[in-house]
């Protein structure tokens, strides 16, 4: 069994990503492979499960809960609030997770496939900008 944290969970839509510990591709959850209520399952939780090839990349089975999250988590980076054009600099996993957020806010109907598609080429971008440390 995997290790990660929760990045991001809708109950209403029944799915989700999951921060491997040990690195690696985020991995997309439903609810139906969850081993526990899915009311229990939020931003932030530590879940373990087993990692299986979905169609649409990697996806978790047999998840179960290992510590509750915070129900919503704090939006990292951002503005600092210092001089113009002054910002912090996120780290590409911080970038990542607020990508996916902004995705699965913006378009709820994309596919796992299609946000993890996305999300690299945005990485990349931001990378090329120095937007993002390495």
């Amino acid at each position: 069994m995997v290790k990660g944290k929760v990045i991001r969970f809708d109950a209403v839509r029944g799915y989700g990503f999951v921060a491997p510990d040990d690195g690696g591709e985020d991995v997309f959850i439903h609810v139906n492979d969850l081993d526990v209520d899915k009311h229990l399952i939020s931003t932030g939780a530590i879940v373990e499960f087993d990692i299986e090839e979905g169609d649409r990349g990697p996806k978790a089975s047999r998840a179960r809960l290992v510590e509750r999250g915070a129900s919503e988590r704090p939006v990292g980076g951002g503005y600092s609030g210092g001089e113009e054009g002054d910002c912090d600099i996120l780290t590409a996993k911080e970038y990542r997770d607020e990508v996916t957020e902004a995705l699965l806010n913006a378009a709820p109907t994309m596919t796992a496939e299609q946000i993890v598609r996305v999300r690299q080429r945005l990485i990349q971008l931001a990378g090329n900008h120095g937007w993002v440390e390495s």
